[in-house]
């Protein structure tokens, strides 16, 4: 893995931006590195000699990777950069490098291939034999890029269109748009129930990539025998060019050449006046001149920008493949092995991580190097995951365990598991929320600045085929502390936690002060459990976590699931019992009387709160925890409650400037008693932290924490209570005065989120909004969130549905399934009928064993609807909304089958053929099993932070609100600029930052600079949140008022 992390950054920026001087000496520094670019002279290889452009903060391995990327080089590969004879360190900074500078000659060195270099020369050659473009992106289940395919415009090197590509392209636009009168598609306009999913993906204007050779595989004499693999053969290839001749070729250190080895006979020596290639593709042209033209006429094809041509970061789905889901050329070298070594040469990926977060961030440079490798590192674990969790549920990975109720697997270096299944904490849902849940503890405190020393495990959570696993790298020394229960804890490298024991060490108290300072960040609250033997437990976390110091001599905390307060809305039955304090009993028969009026148990709920929201109510599963967002939303609400109430007190007292001298007791007084009525933990300051194991089934506490327990209670109670009355109140409100509101699942998630509320709010989202007198006005908003209940309990139906479905009857399930979710009245007859008319058509053993009846070909449409209904029910606690069936959906809220196919494919990882599907039709199943092209697995992961390019973006907003367009727009082209060196612009927060920087620039009088940055940030928008993403629609809009604007200058942008 260390081979592959590149440290240096930023190769696609190749712009020099200039940089505020508002970030200090940083900014300074980072404008001297972007004004040290230069071009050097590249020669050697085989290539004709070429410049290129480069910045001195560039690592020479970063010079490497620009080279590749150039048509002049590519495909070659296994290179090296020399200067004055002497091959330069891959980690050494070019402006470090004495005797570079600008024009100076740098040679291009070709090095030894290893059997896995050469491989991936092989797959580098495959790539450049095709043509790249929407339909490849399909293929691979990735979100496709058609802007330049929708424009007709080619992009320059800069990113951006050229002056003539963009004028063409709107001369393209006049023609159409007067060709068709101006008239738009009649499924665009409103009231049309045609909804043709053809049209959303356009064909690509790219030329097909030409036929360069009739096959090209391994050759049956592959792999080569013991004594030639001495000799240094790698590989033996065949090649039939589109001359029709047969070649046999071998792979070696020194590159390629061919053997005389026939269909017949093997003989892998040298062929008569062959010559050693370096480059594979150097052997093609010397043995085909057919060959060699399409492959000059391929490589002189326009290039493509950076921004459209490296990996993102992370998977984004897309849920639609091409029309032809064959794939040519991509699989002729899938049988090169380099899946099977990925297992075994699994790396170390906690130590990968640990190392990438240890390293140094004094200064800009620094942190910048930092963020990237933390997010190479991160990305490659994601990518992993996915390989893995198809694996494992593909069943290729025996159980390490042998439980075959909680079977964990060992996969390329990752632990991946399903974890048990509580009955406390509700069976498999609660498995499911106990994973979600721990990877948010996960990210909480991979989040804590400034914190060095406490680490977390690298952790995703994947969900595949129904099946969701949690995968984790494994540490070293930490792996064994579950497997061997019969050591001691301290043994074990158990240093807290309540079954740790009592120990006193000095690692011990540095774990300890570790913990007590993330706590301060996490709000939480010093606290006394007793643990099951009777000892009593100082903690700073929940009773779950574990504090461990491994072999490599690192704190670890492990078991994170409970690390935010429970959500008192929730929690019933502990709401009724009582929290349990041992020596007091259940509750407290010492209430004063002002206590017994407000309920002793009950303090902290709103008057007459459960009549009118129904709450607490009991939930599917008993790990409902608060999320960070709403503990810092509530925590803002008591400081203005606690500033009133101060405010009030000095204001009774003879005001704030008679009271504010020194030793007055008058605002002392006032504080402590602003600190008593809002909760406050401190009885001198404002301090609002929370105790996580309140409200938690089976965690007892001393009689000494029956205050502090009881406090507790009554916080967590008007925080449970101040998203009902003020979280979605709000959210509703922003939604009747904002132009940007959620139009899908994902878009209503993140408002949500902003605020706090979790989603299995959403059934008292709907009853804000029935009781809101604009709900004529939020009516789209109503439709939003009815979709989003029914597929999110759709979703849960799905997986308890795949349990039970063979591999080979994947298809046919979903598509069945899929069926009777969307068609009236749809019932497993006509499946069994179709299956017999295709036998019929197809030969009597075409067909053997389709029609016979499995558990899942005999769900029904309106089984199927009655369970979904029952999941919203018990999880939304809404009764009538969904109506009888999905016609209901339709005629009663206005959404359309099409979109809740999107929502449920992008949701379960189904990929289907693009097509237009007729989801009314009953006659027929609308959606056969060769419609469903893939499942790919769905992960949630942690995401690593781009803390300078954030903190300038965040600045810019700031100046924009202040309505200081200039300070914004240099903060903006510093955000861009930074985001660029971390993630290569492919991050969503990069995409905003693009989107508000366009529309400065415009609003500052530089339309030209507007088009084109916005031109960039659809782009990414396509990459990296999908080509239908909400987001992706708005950029569209706003490139096309660029467009328009260009064509019509006189209007304006309102």
């Amino acid at each position: 893995m260390k081979d592959k992390v590149r440290r240096g950054g930023g190769r696609n920026q190749a712009k020099t931006d200039v940089i505020s001087q508002a970030g200090g000496n940083d900014a300074a520094g980072m404008k001297q590195d972007e004004d040290t670019s230069f071009s050097m002279k590249i020669q050697g290889a085989g290539v004709e000699p070429f410049e290129l452009q480069v910045h001195g903060f560039w690592r020479v391995q970063d010079a490497v990777m620009a080279l590749l990327s150039r048509n002049e080089v590519s495909p070659r590969s296994n290179l090296s950069l020399a200067l004055a004879g002497t091959t330069l360190d891959p980690l050494a900074e070019l402006q470090s490098l004495k005797g570079l500078k600008a024009g100076t000659i740098v040679r291009l060195v070709e090095e030894p291939y290893t059997s896995r270099s050469a491989r991936l020369h092989l797959a580098r050659v495959l790539e450049l034999l095709r043509t790249s473009g929407p339909q490849d992106a399909l293929r691979e289940g990735r979100s496709p890029s058609v802007l330049e395919t929708l424009t007709h415009t080619q992009t320059s090197d800069s990113g951006l269109p050229n002056g003539k590509s963009l004028k063409r392209s709107l001369s393209n636009m006049k023609t159409e748009s007067a060709n068709q009168d101006g008239a738009p598609p009649e499924y665009l306009l409103p009231g049309s129930s045609e909804r043709p999913l053809m049209a959303l993906l356009p064909h690509s204007s790219q030329p097909e990539a030409p036929r360069n050779l009739r096959d090209l595989s391994l050759s049956c004499w592959n792999p080569p025998p013991g004594h030639r693999k001495l000799q240094g053969d790698f590989l033996y290839i065949t090649v039939v060019t589109i001359e029709g001749k047969r070649y046999d070729i071998t792979s070696c250190p020194k590159g390629f050449f061919l053997n005389r080895s026939t269909e017949d006979v093997f003989d892998p020596r040298p062929a008569q006046s062959s010559s050693v290639f370096h480059c594979f593709t150097d052997l093609l042209c010397h043995i085909s001149p057919a060959f060699r033209q399409t492959f000059n006429t391929l490589k002189n094809r326009p290039q493509q920008t950076p921004v459209k041509m490296i990996p993102t970061p992370y998977h984004t789905l897309s849920w639609l493949g091409p029309p032809c889901a064959s794939r040519t050329h991509r699989n002729t070298f899938c049988r090169l092995g380099l899946e099977e070594q990925a297992a075994t040469q699994a790396p170390d990926w906690n130590e990968e991580l640990q190392a990438a977060r240890d390293l140094p961030q004094g200064s800009l440079e620094e942190r910048l190097q930092r963020d990237r490798t933390l997010l190479q590192v991160n990305s490659a674990f994601v990518r992993a995951v996915m390989q893995g969790a198809e694996t494992v549920v593909d069943g290729f990975v025996e159980p390490a365990n042998g439980n075959p109720e909680d079977p964990a697997f060992l996969w390329g270096g990752l632990f991946m598991s399903q974890g048990a299944a509580s009955a406390m904490f509700g069976g498999e849902r609660g498995r499911r929320a106990a994973q979600r849940l721990e990877l948010k503890g996960v990210q909480a405190y991979s989040d804590l600045d400034g914190l060095q020393g406490l680490h977390t495990l690298p952790t995703a959570v994947v969900d595949y085929r129904g099946v969701r696993l949690s995968a984790q790298g494994l540490a070293p020394g930490l792996e064994g502390s579950e497997q061997d229960q019969e050591t001691t804890p301290a043994s074990r490298g158990l240093l807290y936690g309540v079954n740790a024991g009592p120990q006193e060490s000095s690692q011990r108290r540095q774990l300890l002060a570790l913990l007590a300072h993330a706590a301060k960040f996490l709000s939480l609250q010093r606290h006394v459990v007793v643990a099951p033997n009777g000892d009593k437990v100082p903690l700073f976390t929940s009773v779950d976590a574990q504090g461990l110091l491994g072999a490599d001599g690192r704190f670890y905390i492990l078991d994170v699931f409970r690390t935010f307060p429970a959500d008192a809305n929730f929690c019933p039955e502990v709401e009724t019992e009582g929290q349990s304090v041992t020596g007091e009993g259940e509750s407290d028969p010492n209430c004063n009387e002002d206590e017994e009026k407000k309920g002793c148990v009950k303090e902290g709920w709103p008057e007459s709160y459960h009549e009118n929201s129904g709450l607490p109510n009991s939930f599917p599963h008993g790990l409902c925890r608060l999320t960070p967002e709403l503990v810092q939303a509530f925590i803002q609400h008591k400081h203005f409650q606690f500033t009133q109430h101060v405010r009030k007190k000095l204001d009774e007292n003879g005001g704030f400037e008679e009271c504010a001298t020194a030793g007055d007791s008058r605002a002392t007084e006032a504080v402590r008693a602003a600190c008593k009525d809002v909760g406050s933990v401190s009885d001198i300051i404002f301090e609002m932290r929370f105790i996580p194991n309140v409200f938690s089934p089976g965690i007892s506490f001393p009689p000494g924490e029956s205050k502090s327990t009881k406090l507790q209670e009554r916080l967590l109670r008007e925080a449970a209570a101040f998203i009902i009355t003020h979280q979605i109140p709000a959210f509703v409100q922003h939604c009747l005065q904002s132009n940007e509101a959620p139009m899908d699942g994902a878009s209503l998630k993140q408002e949500l989120r902003k605020r706090g509320v979790n989603l299995r709010y959403l059934g008292h989202v709907i009853k804000a909004i029935s009781q809101s007198e604009h709900k004529e006005r939020l009516r789209h908003i109503m439709r939003t969130v009815i979709g989003e209940i029914f597929i999110r309990s759709t979703r849960r139906v799905f997986n308890s549905f795949l349990q039970g479905v063979d591999v080979p009857s994947v298809s046919a399930a979903v598509s069945h399934f899929l069926n009777c979710l969307l068609v009236p009245h749809f019932t497993p007859t006509s499946v069994g009928e179709e299956s017999k008319k295709k036998s019929r058509r197809r030969g009597r053993g075409a067909g053997a064993g389709a029609c016979e009846s499995t558990p899942w070909s005999t769900l029904t449409a309106s089984e199927l609807w009655n369970l979904v209904c029952q999941d919203a029910v018990e999880t939304y606690n809404i009764s009538d909304c969904l109506g009888s069936g999905p016609n209901h959906l339709v005629e009663q809220y206005g959404l359309q089958k099409l979109s809740l196919l999107r929502e449920f494919c992008l949701k379960t990882g189904v990929q289907l053929r693009l097509r237009d599907y007729f989801l009314d039709n009953q006659n027929k199943a609308p959606i056969g099993p060769d419609d469903i092209l893939n499942i790919f697995p769905v992960v949630k992961h942690v995401h690593m932070p781009t803390v300078d390019a954030s903190k300038a973006y965040r600045a810019a907003l700031n100046f924009i609100q202040k309505g200081l367009l200039d300070q914004a727009h240099e903060h903006l082209k510093e955000a861009t600029y930074l985001f660029g060196r971390v993630c290569d612009d492919l991050q969503p927060e990069a995409c905003y930052c693009h989107s508000l920087f366009a529309r400065v620039a415009f609003l500052q009088g530089k339309p030209a600079e507007a088009r084109s940055v916005q031109l960039k940030a659809v782009v990414i928008s396509e990459r990296v949140l999908g080509f239908d993403h909400p987001t992706t629609i708005q950029q569209y809009v706003s490139i096309t008022t660029h467009f328009y604007i260009r064509v019509y200058p006189g209007v304006t942008w309102s």
